[in-house]
């Protein structure tokens, strides 16, 4: 009879596990949000969300404005059409460097393996930003992901 109690306890005991378990998986929130813009980081940020959100026209008013800028219809199109897909890595922004008028800031492209035997890896490359009208623009990302390389070049006529 003892025994019965014991595993009837540990049975109820794993039950409220899981039930906690299951409503804090539903219930958290989704903690992605926009940062503050005066910061470098803070603008890569906010383009990455906006990208991963597919709000493009935000992501495109984080580009800078200098020669051989894409047009809006071709950022949009870069990403509609998988040119560019950033919904097979993760992200981790880390420091940035200023240095007057323009700035770095360390980007982690973090990839999942693509079996269970293999482990995911980390590519750290960097974004640059230029200041212009007293904001930080992204002049250069890490391709492919969220950025075409073909943005920024001269068109071949």
């Amino acid at each position: 009879m003892k025994q019965d109690r014991f595993l009837t306890g540990i049975l109820i005991g794993i039950a409220v596990l899981v039930v906690l378990a299951l409503a804090v998986f539903f219930i958290r929130r989704d903690s992605q949000s926009y940062v503050s813009e005066d910061a470098p980081e803070g603008v890569v940020h906010n383009y990455v969300l906006a990208v991963l959100s597919g709000d493009y026209q935000k992501a495109y008013g984080y580009l800078a404005d200098l020669e051989d800028k894409p047009t809006y219809q071709e950022f949009r199109d870069a990403f509609i059409k998988g040119m560019v897909n950033p919904n097979n890595s993760a992200v981790d922004i880390g420091e940035s460097e200023v240095n007057n008028d323009t700035a770095s800031v360390e980007v982690a492209m973090i990839y999942n393996p693509s079996d269970p035997f293999s482990t995911g890896y980390r590519d750290t490359q960097r974004a640059i930003l230029v200041k212009q009208g007293g904001a930080w623009k992204l002049s250069s990302m890490p391709g492919y992901y969220f950025w075409d390389y073909s943005w920024y070049q001269e068109k071949i006529k």
